[in-house]
């Protein structure tokens, strides 16, 4: 689905936002003005309806929201048929990401965790591709690997047109936040498991990130240990022991898996900071290469907007820094 300024005209909007406040801009976006979704770059997943889907399908419900200090985010429900917006760097060095919005698997957080951090990582020289993947509550059969397969099938999608893109395959790794960084951890952990059926040639290429930066990232769905929401709106109700078995990334983690980047606030009241703690001490029992940030103050979803004064601010920076050592330049 594409929304632009005429398009936007009928969405719902949060807070009293008026029409005039929507605007298409090639600028960084500023408290004013609203970028439009898909980028004029982009691709479909599926060729056809998506595996599982349910009749009737999700209708598309965008929503801009206004956040703290003005700033309007794009949350999307409604994702009936999921697709990936690309976002090339002016100077592209070959590297290439993944993102993956977070938003307790209920929505996305389309604008704070994809586009914006899509437009930071270009400035490193990251090709930057953001996911719009379907939610696992609304209606689709094998909700819990609904995601999951989305994510495949974007690795896949991606490195079978590595050439188009100018990127280096084996350079392709995954960011995700919140539930969007449990959504990146399970392509991480669980890339060559069959979410879906093979449906293309694209399907023979490899899952596998290459890297994983995991920002506030949700690492398990057990109950009263992890995020209530995402765990609720991923499995359902009275889900199988196998099933949260295999989303419990933490658990999940074998040697010879890629290395991971973390990041989390200590004062994060959302998905508590023991998530990443649990990562980190999973990773080192494994030795899988890891390096953790964390931070006294930051709370959750700031994406890349925390104040300049912050350390925290400094993220993309270091991860830019981590990657280059990580996939050697």
């Amino acid at each position: 689905m594409t929304f632009d300024r005429r398009s936007l005209l009928t969405l719902p909007l949060a807070a009293g936002i008026a029409p005039a406040a929507f605007a298409r801009s090639s600028a960084l976006p500023g408290p004013s003005d609203i970028p439009v979704w898909p980028p004029v770059e982009h691709f479909a997943l599926w060729p056809g309806l998506p595996p599982g889907a349910p009749n009737p399908l999700p209708r598309p419900n965008p929503e801009i929201a206004t956040r703290e200090n003005g700033y309007r985010d794009i949350k999307m429900r409604g994702v009936a048929r999921p697709e990936v917006g690309v976002f090339r760097p002016q100077r592209p060095d070959g590297r290439a990401v993944l993102v993956m919005p977070g938003g307790g698997y209920f929505l996305t957080s389309l604008r704070n965790e994809g586009i914006d951090v899509a437009r930071v990582l270009n400035g490193f020289g990251i090709t930057v591709f953001v996911l719009s993947y379907r939610l696992p509550c609304e209606g689709w059969a094998d909700r819990a690997d609904v995601p999951l397969a989305d994510a495949q099938r974007a690795m896949r999608l991606i490195r079978a047109n590595a050439r188009a893109y100018r990127i280096d395959a084996r350079k392709l790794g995954v960011v995700g936040f919140s539930a969007g960084g449990h959504l990146a951890g399970s392509v991480t952990v669980l890339h060559d498991y069959p979410a879906y059926r093979p449906v293309d040639a694209a399907d023979r290429h490899s899952a596998r990130p290459a890297y994983a930066g995991l920002m506030y990232a949700v690492s398990n769905v057990d109950p009263n240990r992890s995020h209530g929401g995402s765990r609720a709106n991923l499995l359902g109700p009275d889900p199988l022991p196998a099933v949260q078995e295999r989303f419990a990334i933490d658990r999940q983690l074998r040697p010879g898996m890629p290395p991971l980047f973390l990041l989390h606030a200590e004062d994060d009241r959302t998905v508590p900071v023991a998530n990443t703690v649990d990562m980190l001490a999973a990773a080192r029992r494994v030795d899988i290469r890891a390096e953790a940030h964390f931070l006294q103050h930051g709370g959750h979803g700031f994406g890349t907007r925390l104040s300049p004064r912050s350390p925290g601010s400094l993220w993309p920076q270091l991860f830019d820094r981590w990657m280059g050592e990580t996939v050697s330049i």
